[in-house]
């Protein structure tokens, strides 16, 4: 037989805010930037992309459909470009990865992130997309 819709006030709490819950997923951020050993990747800007998964509880912004209640990612987005696209350069992508790690776990609602970065252009005598890390980092 069908079910009856669950009047708002009768629904139980949403369940989230740990690891493989929850999670808000910002993909294919394109943003230009100089990091890499080589000092032609210390002066000239070439492409990164990032994806950023944030875990946190999302059933009050669920149940109240209030941005006050969750994470702002156009906030977060701008982090990212301002990490990678700022003055300071980094050598490695693993330190690019847990700067922007960091900035992802500003906000104490989150409570892990996952955080893969990828350098479009690598500089490197082979045919490749693409070189990229991936690191993981919670609270």
């Amino acid at each position: 037989p069908p079910t009856e819709p669950v009047p708002d006030g009768d629904r139980p709490p949403a369940a989230g805010g740990r690891p493989g819950g929850d999670r808000i997923e910002l993909r294919g951020i394109r943003v230009l930037g100089t990091h890499g050993v080589l000092a032609e990747e210390r002066t000239r800007a070439q492409p990164f992309e990032v994806d950023l998964d944030l875990e946190l509880d999302l059933g009050r912004a669920g149940d109240t459909d209030d941005l006050d209640d969750t994470v702002d990612y156009g906030d977060v987005v701008a982090r990212v470009i301002d990490v990678v696209a700022g003055a300071r350069s980094y050598n490695l992508l693993e330190t690019l990865a847990g700067v922007i790690a960091s900035e992802a776990l500003v906000d104490p609602r989150v409570t892990a992130t996952t955080v893969a970065i990828r350098k479009l252009r690598p500089p490197l005598a082979a045919e490749l997309d693409s070189v990229g890390v991936r690191i993981t980092r919670s609270r």
